[in-house]
């Protein structure tokens, strides 16, 4: 068994001589920047997801501003979606001008509700943003048919699911445009890094420009081949050649990280099922999680949980809470959010740790998590 008091971080990176081979061999080439790595990477993301387009981005915040953009979301509009997610969800459409309506959780995965989202649609709404909650995707189709009934764009903030699938679907193909990101903490990648994936071609060629000063070729270029035009206030949103070598290696991986990821995942469920402190995650049927996260729910509450987080930490894990509700933020309590806004988002940020899970982890790790956990819970609440 590895050693009981070695640190686990609850997520990190594996990269091996594969990748680093890609970067280096990208170092010795004629582009560092907008060459052609950025485009293979993007036909490999294309391949792995099912889209038709991929946008590549430098962080996962970037590709949620270009969809948002790309969905036409402008000032005075709004958009719906979970609270229980990073803060980027709701900050790309505030970076637009637009505004943010929290809708409940469900109970079981904490993904958007449907029925709550619905409720929260006002005449200024434009979008329906689903988060991929720990890796699982949302309620797709029942979010399909409220953004369809309301004529609402459906996006989906797939930051923590690549690879994963709903009903046969891959992500990356269950919303008009969907986002990734590569943080070294997610399924694969690129130090920093997204993207945005889309069927939608327009949409897809309004992300492109955004992403580099909203700059396009010129409309006639004929007279002076040189000329380039910039159409709209975009941003320096590129992706270099450099990550892109390492994301486009790191993908050739996923399907074993995600193997490795749902192995440890089944170990957790099989070592720490009789325990009554805790309530382990479950997918959905039909559902194939991408596993970024193992949240476990503190059975005892709020209090047990810091114990637990505490105790943890003194013992060399990583653990660490994912989320605090938006909403709950000072910026959007000064924004004029409060508590009780959704109670089952707030109930379970108030009770859930996020275990160590990534595919570096060996059996020994995993059996060392084990054991932590089992001795940590003793006498909690």
């Amino acid at each position: 068994m590895s050693e009981p008091g070695r640190f686990l971080p609850y997520g990190r990176q594996l990269i091996d001589d594969a990748d680093v081979t890609a970067v280096t061999e990208t170092l010795g080439s004629d582009f560092l920047t907008t060459g052609p790595e950025v485009a293979h990477f993007e036909g490999a993301l294309c391949e792995v997801t099912g889209a038709r387009n991929a946008v590549a981005v430098n962080s996962g915040t970037a590709a949620l501003h270009c969809a948002y953009f790309a969905a036409g979301l402008g000032p005075g509009e709004e958009i719906v979606t979970s609270p229980l997610t990073f803060a980027a969800t709701a900050n790309a459409a505030l970076y637009l001008g637009a505004g943010v309506r929290f809708a409940d959780v469900a109970e079981d995965s904490g993904n958007l509700d449907p029925e709550a989202a619905e409720a929260a649609i006002t005449p200024r709404t434009r979008m329906v943003v689903a988060v991929d909650y720990a890796g699982h995707p949302a309620d797709y189709d029942a979010l399909a048919e409220v953004a369809s009934r309301h004529r609402l764009t459906l996006v989906a903030d797939a930051a923590h699911s690549l690879g994963g699938s709903y009903h046969g679907r891959p992500v990356g193909t269950l919303a008009a445009l969907s986002t990734t990101s590569f943080h070294p903490v997610k399924p694969v990648t690129t130090a920093e890094g997204g993207a945005v994936l889309t069927d939608d071609d327009e949409a897809a060629a309004r992300a492109r420009s955004f992403r580099n000063h909203g700059i396009e070729p010129a409309s006639d270029e004929s007279a002076e081949p040189w000329r380039y035009a910039m159409q709209n206030l975009g941003f320096n949103y590129r992706l270099p050649d450099l990550q892109c070598a390492l994301g486009r290696s790191q993908l050739g991986k996923l399907d074993r990280f995600l193997a490795r990821r749902r192995a440890i995942a089944e170990r957790y469920r099989e070592e720490l099922a009789d325990l009554d402190e805790l309530l382990l995650p479950e997918e959905r049927t039909g559902v194939a999680s991408g596993w970024h996260l193992y949240v476990v729910r503190v059975t005892a509450g709020a209090e047990a949980r810091r114990t637990l987080y505490l105790r943890l930490r003194e013992r060399g894990l990583g653990v660490q809470v994912h989320y605090l509700p938006v909403y709950l933020h000072p910026y959007y309590r000064r924004l004029g959010f409060s508590p009780g806004l959704c109670p089952v988002a707030e109930r379970r940020a108030s009770c859930s740790l996020s275990l160590p899970l990534y595919p570096a982890l060996t059996d020994a790790d995993v059996d060392s998590v084990v054991d932590r956990v089992r001795r940590a819970v003793r006498g909690l609440g």
